[in-house]
């Protein structure tokens, strides 16, 4: 069978900040046909609808970590997809603690599923479940199309945080997710098609006060720390993503990056593809 290039698209890369222009967190990998998303920030099913990716089609996810930017999409996730006649349970890779936000999600929902399973709407029983499998560090993930390899990495107080690795159609992608610098994307990636980083402006990150300048030293990752991994990592393209500008500009943040990276990049937005 003809493996198809794998495609990567930013549904969304914002922040916790509300910008109308930038959904919440959250990439996916389309393989063969076959779609892998990465976190699930706000506006998750509708970014993907926009993105020409069927709402059924959304069965497979990866969460980064549980911070709310990355996840307040869970409920749309779980159930949407189902409401548009998903039947097979939503299958969610993540951290220690997801299983337990994926139970409460269904407890708050609970008269919903009840009114859509028994008040007359044509329904199914299986698409609005959730098979949760909690990971550690190491290849997570495997079929036909894709292999998944979750990398811990450093974010700040999270007791487990991760990127990935997906090898597909041919190219090596590695996402960050939300981390401080760190050695484990290095090496996960290692000359890799794609990386995808988050960053912050290191100009801005000047005029911040100095109870957040703490925050996001051992939080994230600034520009001229990322030019540095960059540099190590020797990615085919990078492409930054979840950009803390605080009044900088694109074009401002790629001039920070180059000034320690000489290799390919770009500042993504939202359903650009790659």
């Amino acid at each position: 069978m003809l493996m198809l290039a794998a495609q990567l698209i930013l549904l969304g890369t914002g922040t916790p900040n509300p910008d109308p222009e930038r959904s919440g967190p959250s990439v996916t990998i389309v393989s063969n046909g076959s779609t892998y998303l990465v976190d699930f920030g706000p506006g998750v099913v509708r970014r993907a609808a926009a993105a020409k990716i069927d709402a059924k089609n959304l069965k497979i996810a990866f969460a980064t970590h549980l911070h709310s930017d990355h996840t307040a999409g869970l409920p749309d996730l779980i159930f949407t997809p189902w409401v548009q006649e998903r039947t097979e349970p939503l299958q969610l890779y993540g951290p220690r603690g997801l299983r337990s936000m994926a139970d409460h999600i269904e407890k708050a929902y609970i008269e919903d599923i009840q009114i859509r399973l028994h008040g007359g709407q044509p329904s199914n029983p299986t698409g609005y479940k959730v098979a949760v499998h909690e990971i550690r560090a190491g290849e997570i993930y495997r079929d036909a199309n894709v292999r998944v390899t979750a990398i811990r990495v450093a974010h700040g107080n999270w007791r487990d945080a991760f990127g990935y690795r997906f090898d597909a159609g041919g190219r090596s992608i590695v996402i960050s997710g939300d981390t401080a610098p760190s050695d484990a994307i290095v090496d996960a990636c290692h000359g890799c098609d794609v990386l995808v980083h988050e960053v912050y402006s290191e100009s801005g990150f000047a005029r911040r006060t100095v109870e957040w300048q703490r925050y996001h030293a051992r939080y994230h990752t600034s520009s001229k720390q990322l030019g540095e991994i960059a540099t190590n990592a020797r990615p085919g393209l990078l492409v930054l993503y979840h950009q803390m500008y605080w009044g900088t500009s694109d074009e401002d943040l790629l001039k920070e990056v180059q000034r320690g990276y000489a290799g390919k990049v770009v500042s993504g937005r939202d359903l650009d593809v790659y």
